[in-house]
């Protein structure tokens, strides 16, 4: 524990000891380590976090590097979740960081254990399985936060929080509405979101990135590798949106403020 004393003498001037020791005892999960996750991953860390779990089933790709934490021209074709796990022990050597490279969806969620976390963490792209991370996220104790669409937004400004059903101006959190209503369906709680109801167009065209470090397997340039056609969502998804660090970035750090937030001020 020395290193951590001097690591997080900063954070301890502010928020005191008993704050210290609730924010090292708390269990974290965080699912989806992309734009928003990762610096999620790395303000908790940075924070004092000290129980962490990264879910990520992705490898590192070189247009990830414009907004993602551990995407850089070194890390290329790295798994996701290794190399930001390497990079948020470099910050706190004692820390546990769990690193699974893994898909959460039905035939997956119940080796989660998601009981087992005090914060459950959103970050997933996919609706399908964003929506029953929310179900099941929301049956259990665990704080629960969730990250609607980052993507096609500029202006920072715009960033807020409000709860899943008074979010407005989203496309993603219309669309995971309008799925529980279909189905008749509603999650058991409610739950904060992180958003902005800012919506551009891209400008741009949608292609490959025509590198030679591409590694998806439908790539017209460069190596692909077949083997990883499940790890890689860029070829198989039907729209691919531009986005910015500066916007992913808010929307991770806005989540991790409210995990230490919620640990600071909420009676425990």
């Amino acid at each position: 524990m020395g290193i951590e004393k001097g690591i997080f003498n900063r954070t301890q001037l502010l928020l005191g000891s008993e704050a210290m020791d609730r924010i090292a005892n708390a269990r974290v999960i965080v699912f989806g380590v992309g734009g928003v996750g990762s610096w999620c991953a790395e303000s908790l860390v940075r924070s004092g976090i000290r129980m962490l779990t990264i879910v990520d089933s992705d490898r590192v790709c070189i247009t990830n590097i414009n907004r993602q934490l551990m995407a850089t021209t070194k890390t290329v074709g790295q798994v996701k979740v290794e190399a930001l796990k390497e990079r948020l022990l470099t910050i706190n050597p004692t820390a546990e960081i769990d690193a699974r490279q893994q898909i959460f969806c039905e035939e997956t969620a119940e080796s989660f254990e998601l009981d087992t976390y005090d914060y459950i963490i959103d970050a997933i792209d996919s609706l399908k399985d964003k929506m029953l991370l929310i179900e099941m996220a929301c049956r259990t104790k665990a704080k629960f936060y969730s990250s609607m669409g980052a993507a096609l937004k500029l202006d920072p400004t715009k960033v807020k929080v409000a709860e899943f059903w008074q979010v407005q101006g989203c496309p993603l959190a219309r669309a995971l509405r309008q799925r529980f209503k279909k189905l008749k369906r509603r999650p058991m709680r409610k739950f904060q979101c992180v958003y902005s109801d800012e919506l551009l167009e891209n400008k741009g065209h949608n292609a490959t990135c025509g590198s030679e470090k591409c590694m998806c397997p439908k790539a017209n340039s460069g190596p692909g590798n077949a083997a990883l056609l499940n790890h890689e969502w860029c070829s198989s998804k039907a729209q691919i949106n531009g986005s910015l660090m500066h916007i992913t970035a808010i929307f991770g750090m806005t989540i991790a403020g409210l995990v230490i937030k919620h640990l600071t001020t909420e009676p425990q």
